[in-house]
């Protein structure tokens, strides 16, 4: 793809705080636009399409596989789910840096789909700070929270495949780091084997 902005994906743990940085760049730091994913399901009550979600039938998603219109796709249960090439290429053509908040299996599509993609893991500065805020949630069962934990350790094997790592401390500086990274002024000097041996102290 021929762009001005920059492709940027954001991944991480359940609890990471990828969404509430993310709105933070979109609706705060400015120059930024939020990736709309197209899904085959239904929409849920409150949800509008091309808002939440592009809301399409299997037919029209497996064309859009076919003829090269996702950058990345998956099927998760009964339904698909993709992000379409045409609007993150509208954006980056007038100048505007795109973010897909997506899991680390998209992440991949996506950077094996446009190589210039920077892929940016956010994690919690612990593993006690990500188990509370988990639980500070309130909206999972402690067995559902200890298997979030047991995913976010796996997630963490794949580290070193992301571009930059990104500790979310707090909300705002989270989000700087990560306009700096977009803008070419961050140095990501961390030692990705050492933060995931520390992460459990």
């Amino acid at each position: 793809m021929q762009t001005k902005g920059r492709l940027l994906t954001v991944s991480g743990p359940s609890g990471s705080g990828k969404g509430t940085v993310v709105r933070y760049l979109v609706n705060k730091v400015g120059g930024y636009d939020l990736s709309v994913s197209a899904t085959t399901r239904s929409p849920r009550e409150g949800e509008v399409d091309k808002v939440h979600y592009y809301f399409i039938s299997d037919d029209e998603f497996d064309k859009l596989v076919q003829n090269g219109g996702l950058l990345e796709h998956a099927r998760y249960s009964k339904h698909s789910y993709g992000t379409p090439k045409a609007p993150v290429q509208k954006s980056l053509s007038d100048g505007r840096n795109m973010i897909l908040e997506i899991d680390i299996c998209g992440a991949k599509q996506v950077k094996s789909n446009f190589k210039d993609t920077i892929t940016v893991m956010l994690v919690p500065p612990t593993y006690a700070e990500l188990k509370r805020r988990l639980v500070d949630r309130k909206t999972e069962t402690a067995e559902e929270i200890e298997n979030r934990l047991a995913i976010a350790m796996r997630e963490l094997e794949e580290i070193e495949y992301f571009d930059y790592i990104v500790v979310n401390d707090t909300v705002e500086a989270a989000a700087e780091r990560i306009d700096a990274i977009v803008r070419g002024e961050y140095i990501d000097d961390l030692d990705r084997r050492q933060f995931v041996k520390d992460f459990m102290k």
